[in-house]
């Protein structure tokens, strides 16, 4: 006899039980739970007491259950169809996976895409058990040569571990390098878009509460995108293996200076063209989602105008926040900072104005520990003088209404990479940022990774919301990936998560992103130079 605690209730069972069978007798549907904060999957046995929560698709740890599983699935449909197909996934607009076909013999259209969707069909409706095994890496490689994955063989060197957890549906095997739904009966939520030179999934997302989200296509992003995937192939790094050889070879070095130019000649296309059209724009406005390096941006295209005679000033969106006690207030009742309503929109558009017309302004200071904007420095600037501006609302044009259109020029940042595990596991962009932050967080805020995880979800809706939305009313976009950069954040990541325990709340993200990083090489950071947007994370930055 043992008891499960389950949404404050508990409940005696005489037998051991799956989870699955626990979830349908509670009349729950899910995808993945947690047993004494542990992720489990579906098919695993309980015969002990402990605390069990059921997650569904509002949880973003199901959301990426059900995308690994999804991607499996497809993966299988595929090989039904065309045997011994090579294929790659990798991020794309509208919140989707692109799926690139890597056999130019076959052409992707419509016709490919209906025999594709009634295999996947097909597969949902027969429910097929899907089952976790282990086997040795010997076992795998084998396993990989017949099925030509020698991108999954180049990774198995890095695998701490010697063995595999093989997932096998029928008689297709593969490894997602992540948990699994029990059964192909599950996936029966998405959309297959053609989206040339590929398709697009789309899959329920847990900012939409488990619904898929309406397409949106987004061309400057996809370029961005395309050029990402095009960079990671020009400097041999594309997956993590071949970002390691390169660590191995000795060519870290010229890995590095190749992606530092890279954003130096990004810098300079970006000049010329504000420099351009220099006698119309008179706000820089930069705004990007969390961890994006929008502060280092700022100080290098600052210093970038003035190699052209441009000398922008910059204001700090943060000293017009509303007095706290007049902010918007959050679900939980707790003033909302990354609402636009949470700035005095009309002071600043009114101070914008000013400045451009040559007048004296008295700039607020908002002083966070009384909670209250104080009186801050005159300020006159000359009228042909650009004020740059960065935030999540500076391409809002509620936040800058005062100003027309003609004299603003609009920056999206975002590091956008296009590196994979292995070509069927590719790495999500926000999982960078968040290392990113975790990074930064600990060493300049003394945050927990913990604390930083636990706000992630909150960091990520909001970006949905205030950031997304207006990407595409940007004049330039661009990436702040650095193709290198795991091996460098690898160093002061990997301590600070392996100092979450198992009882900690956030050990489920944190171990996965451990698990994750123990894959990839060490690059020393002395290589990082003292200018670069990685040193806003992991510090000794020339600009703080």
């Amino acid at each position: 006899m043992f008891t499960v605690k389950y949404q404050n209730q508990e409940y005696q069972f005489s037998d051991k039980i799956t989870l699955k069978e626990m979830a349908k007798q509670f009349g729950v549907k899910c995808y993945i739970a947690t047993v004494n904060n542990r992720l489990r999957e579906l098919d695993y046995y309980i015969n002990y007491d402990c605390e069990v929560e059921f997650l569904d698709l509002k949880d973003f740890d199901a959301v990426r259950v059900y995308e690994t599983s999804f991607r499996y699935l497809v993966l299988m449909a595929l090989e039904r169809l065309y045997p011994n197909i090579k294929v790659r996934f990798s991020q794309c607009v509208s919140r989707s996976l692109c799926c690139l076909i890597l056999d130019d013999n076959i052409k992707v259209d419509d016709k490919f895409l209906l025999r594709l969707n009634e295999e996947i069909k097909a597969l949902v409706e027969a429910d097929l058990p899907i089952k976790r095994s282990k086997m040795s890496k010997e076992e795998a490689i084998k396993l990989y040569q017949e099925r030509g994955y020698d991108d999954k063989i180049e990774i198995l060197k890095y695998r701490p571990e010697d063995y595999v957890n093989a997932y096998r549906c029928g008689d297709y095997v593969n490894y997602m390098f992540g948990y699994m739904v029990p059964s192909t009966g599950y996936l029966n939520k998405y959309i297959l878009r053609l989206y040339h030179p590929g398709f697009l999934i789309q899959l329920p997302r847990a900012e939409e509460n488990g619904e898929i989200p309406d397409f949106e296509d987004s061309p400057s992003f996809g370029r961005m995108l395309r050029d990402a995937l095009n960079w990671s192939t020009l400097c041999k790094s594309d997956t993590i293996a071949h970002l390691n050889k390169q660590v191995e070879s000795g060519s870290v070095v010229d890995l590095v200076n190749m992606c530092e130019t890279k954003h130096n000649n990004m810098l300079s296309e970006l000049g010329l063209k504000i420099k351009e059209d220099i006698e119309n724009i008179r706000l820089i406005a930069i705004a990007g989602p969390s961890s994006s390096g929008k502060t280092t941006f700022s100080h290098r295209l600052r210093i970038e105008l003035m190699t052209r005679g441009i000398y922008p000033v910059k204001i700090s969106m943060d000293d017009y926040y509303l007095d706290r006690d007049e902010a918007p207030l959050d679900e939980y009742g707790e003033p909302d900072l990354e609402n636009i309503a949470a700035l005095d929109i009309k002071l600043f558009n009114e101070h914008l104005l000013a400045l451009i017309q040559g007048e004296e302004v008295e700039m607020p200071v908002f002083d966070f520990k009384l909670g209250r904007r104080v009186k801050g420095p005159k300020v006159k600037i000359p009228k042909d003088t650009p004020i740059i501006i960065e935030g999540i609302h500076a391409l809002n044009e509620q936040l800058t209404m005062s100003i027309p259109k003609h004299q603003k020029f609009k920056i999206y940042i975002s590091p956008t990479p296009q590196i994979n595990i292995d070509n069927h596991n590719p790495i999500s962009a926000s999982e960078i940022r968040m290392l990113r932050r975790i990074v930064r967080d600990a060493r300049f805020r003394k945050t927990p990774a913990s604390e930083t995880i636990a706000m992630w979800p909150s960091v990520r809706r909001g970006e949905f919301k205030w950031i997304y939305p207006y990407q595409e009313q940007a004049d330039f976009v661009f990436n702040t990936e650095l193709t290198y950069e795991l091996g460098v954040l690898k160093k002061y990541a990997l301590p600070i998560l392996e100092a979450i325990g198992r009882n900690d709340e956030y050990f489920i993200q944190a171990n996965r992103l451990v698990k994750f990083l123990k894959y990839i090489k060490d690059i020393n950071d002395r290589y990082v130079p003292c200018n670069s947007l990685l040193r806003e994370f992991i510090g000794e930055s020339c600009f703080y």
